[in-house]
């Protein structure tokens, strides 16, 4: 039976369009004249275009940036031989990441062949549809066999992910391992406990950086793999040893390097003390490590450890590896991916983990001195350099060993293009929750009687980005709870009218806050029966970290508990509301979208600098327009003329605020255009981020429109100028805006602390 902690990934993949993606036009096809140049007739010109030259497949289709990431389900992730269509949700999840890390496209295919004439002969016959190939999820050793036949008798980029993308993450892992311990690779003593795909994958490539085979000893399912052995098929035999030895505890003595693709538990204290001095241990089994982590470290404190989990540091993660390496080679027009590609894709990833490391990146695992050492041998999944550093350098590998058709010749030019392909701020949301979950914080949720937020609380815990307590009747709680199957385990559940002392203690704080505001002791008390006024002072008294509610009631109703608890912080003059869309281009802020009905000048101005201070809080550059109908005067007004004023005052007494306006929202997002007309302007050709707007009709209108038609994920309303962190949701916030708020809000916090 599954997890009941994952059950919710059920609704994840039903909801709405079953699946994980879909295809869309990337031409306009809004007319009948769109249409015939789309189809019939007007297709009928790159068709022929094609036929005199095939290479212009490129040029007039999407060839040259679709993958194509295909399986037969014979050994699906851990579950083994799934069958095809059970195997359907790992490959949409692989396009996933295609996409988000490197703007390839994906179809993924399943086969129902299991055998290796059968699925290479399809698998032939679909070359002329894509620009690359990527192989998932097939049994050894018919997946070598696949593989082989298919790099000799293609002319199109193919890789074997699960043989070579733990080869290639491991292997940089190893030269900045043994760079820390200095040791040679040539001197070091290699055992390797697996013979799967991944482990024959990682020890060939080994061997190529420099490993001596006589120096090694792989074991698999039966023990050592010795020459006398009569077992052996042709992939193993090649590792096999003509030493004396018969067990996993026997070939570890002395060893500098310990290899794991197998099981977990199954390395002992005893056995990492019998290792050489400062020993390597890539432990690399999920979910269960071969040694457990802090074990091991506690057992050999001069350990070098990587594992397969994010949890610990070192983690061996695919997803550095092949996203980046599929992009170099379709952007050369690669005819294969050949061992100087994944070579040079091995030291670009060992040598970024050399470099200074982003404060984007820190911030992203909340970590304030993350440097080059034995806990970070290996670059972290969410640092945008990776495609910068490792698409080029597998590019290059493979025009320097002549199987790219189309040679890069300006490589900034080349690197800009990368940048501007994904808009690197557009990791936004998972830099959130990376953050968060290095030091998930207590947030309260008002409204616990409600589904939605038992979902999110529910995902709060299975992602680790939070420590839930819910707020409502217990039986009522849990009575939802096993009604929809949700499970959280040891969840904080809180009766605000059963809680005597509590409502005391927290009626007496606010009645000493309010008493000079027309509310008496008894109000003061009273109120604390209220979830959102109990919750709110939760926060305010230190028993929680984070305040969310809205869900179920107006905007209005659900602010003032916060507002009467926590209050403005003494740095602001005014409390806004402000919403984050996630576009392709990066995250885009607007302000104010929930509090203020109207602004006067002075209103305004603070405004601007709370969004200034939120936005670049997140490790991006505010580039702010004051949104009107107006253009820098063309238009008069008084809103527009309050504007006019704002940025004046803006540019004298906060120079470094990147502000301009008033503008129409047209010159806001085209850069080009702003310039061409209005070149004095001070944004200059880049594209605002940050949209300030005069009142609530216009700045909720505006972001109501780009959530709606748009079809972009929202995070939001975020609150500024909150002593301490509190926010309101909307009515129709999803599990996953819930999620995305409580991350903000639990990154917001940790801030705070510091």
């Amino acid at each position: 039976m599954a997890d009941k902690k994952f059950l919710d990934a059920l609704s994840y993949h039903a909801d709405g369009k079953p699946g994980k993606i879909e295809v869309v036009s990337t031409k306009p096809t809004q007319t009948q004249f769109d249409l015939a140049l789309a189809y019939s007739p007007g297709v009928a010109e790159p068709c022929l275009k094609i036929a005199e030259n095939v290479e212009d497949v490129y040029k007039y289709t999407a060839k040259g940036n679709l993958v194509a990431v295909i399986t037969n389900g014979t050994a699906v992730l851990g579950l083994g031989d799934i069958g095809p269509e059970a195997s359907k949700p790992v490959m949409e999840g692989k396009g996933v990441l295609f996409k988000i890390f490197a703007d390839i496209d994906v179809f993924d295919i399943e086969l129902n062949c299991k055998s290796v004439d059968d699925f290479v002969n399809t698998v032939k016959a679909m070359e002329p549809t894509f620009g690359g190939i990527n192989l998932e999820d097939i049994k050894a050793p018919e997946s070598f066999e696949i593989e082989e036949r298919l790099k000799a008798e293609l002319n199109i980029p193919i890789m074997h992910d699960d043989q070579h993308g733990t080869a290639i993450i491991s292997g940089a892992g190893l030269i900045n391992a043994l760079r820390i311990i200095d040791k040679k690779i040539e001197d070091v003593r290699l055992v390797v406990n697996g013979a799967g795909a991944s482990a024959i994958a990682c020890t060939k490539l080994f061997v190529s950086l420099g490993i001596k085979k006589e120096n090694l000893v792989m074991l698999d399912s039966k023990g050592v793999l010795r020459a006398d052995r009569t077992d052996l098929d042709k992939y193993k035999i090649q590792f096999a040893t003509s030493r004396d030895i018969h067990s996993l505890e026997e070939s570890l003595v002395n060893a500098d390097v310990f290899v794991g693709l197998s099981k977990g538990n199954i390395l002992t204290p005893d056995m990492i003390l019998s290792m050489a001095g400062d020993p390597i241990v890539f432990a690399m089994a999920n979910p269960d490590p071969e040694i457990d982590y802090n074990l091991a470290i506690a057992t050999r404190p001069d350990l070098v450890m990587a594992t397969g989990r994010s949890d610990f540091p070192n983690q061996v993660n695919n997803v550095l590896g092949f996203p980046f390496i599929f992009r170099g080679a379709l952007d050369v027009r690669a005819t294969a991916i050949n061992e100087e590609m994944k070579l040079a894709a091995v030291r670009a990833i060992a040598d970024l983990a050399l470099e200074p490391v982003p404060e984007v990146v820190m911030m992203a695992y909340n970590e304030g001195n993350m440097s080059f050492g034995r806990n970070y041998i290996i670059p972290k999944p969410m640092d945008p350099r990776l495609l910068t550093t490792v698409a080029p350098a597998v590019a290059k590998a493979a025009m320097d060993s002549g199987v790219a058709k189309a040679p890069i010749t300006d490589w900034e030019g080349y690197k800009d293009a990368l940048r501007k392909r994904l808009g690197l701020d557009n990791d936004f949301v998972n830099r959130l929750m990376t953050k968060a979950k290095r030091d998930p914080k207590r947030v309260v949720f008002a409204e616990a009687d409600n589904v939605r937020i038992l979902r999110a609380a529910q995902a709060c815990v299975s992602e680790n980005i939070a420590k839930p307590i819910l707020l409502g009747k217990p039986e009522v709680i849990q009575r939802l709870l096993e009604e929809n199957a949700i499970e959280i385990p040891n969840v904080v559940i809180i009766d605000p009218r059963r809680e005597d002392e509590s409502r005391a203690i927290y009626g007496q704080k606010l009645f000493d806050k309010r008493s000079r505001k027309g509310i008496s002791f008894y109000e003061a008390e009273y109120q604390m029966r209220n979830r959102n006024y109990f919750g709110a002072m939760m926060v305010e008294n230190g028993d929680a970290d984070v305040f969310i509610s809205g869900l179920t009631r107006s905007y209005p109703l659900a602010l003032k508990p916060a507002l009467s608890c926590i209050g403005r912080s003494e740095g602001s003059s005014i409390v806004s509301g402000m919403h984050i869309m996630m576009s392709k281009t990066g995250p885009m802020f607007f302000a104010d979208t929930t509090v203020h009905i109207e602004y006067n000048e002075n209103e305004l101005f603070c405004m601007v600098k709370d969004v200034y201070k939120r936005v670049k809080s997140f490790q991006i550059e505010p580039r702010i327009a004051l949104i009107s109908y107006s253009n820098f005067g063309s238009n008069t007004g008084n809103s527009p003329e309050m504007m006019r004023k704002v940025v004046e005052r803006l540019h004298i007494e906060c120079p470094e605020i990147m502000v301009d306006g008033e503008m129409q929202p047209v010159y806001a997002i085209d850069g080009q255009l702003r310039q061409s007309l209005y070149p004095f302007n001070k944004l200059g050709t880049k594209s605002a981020n940050t949209f300030i707007f005069s009142d609530l009709s216009s700045g909720n209108a505006a972001y109501q429109l780009m959530r709606t038609m748009g079809g972009l994920e929202t995070i939001g309303p975020v609150l500024l100028g909150m002593n301490k962190t509190a926010h309101i949701l909307h009515h129709s916030s999803n599990v996953r805006e819930i999620l995305n708020m409580v991350a903000l809000g639990v990154c917001e916090a940790q801030d705070r602390l510091k």
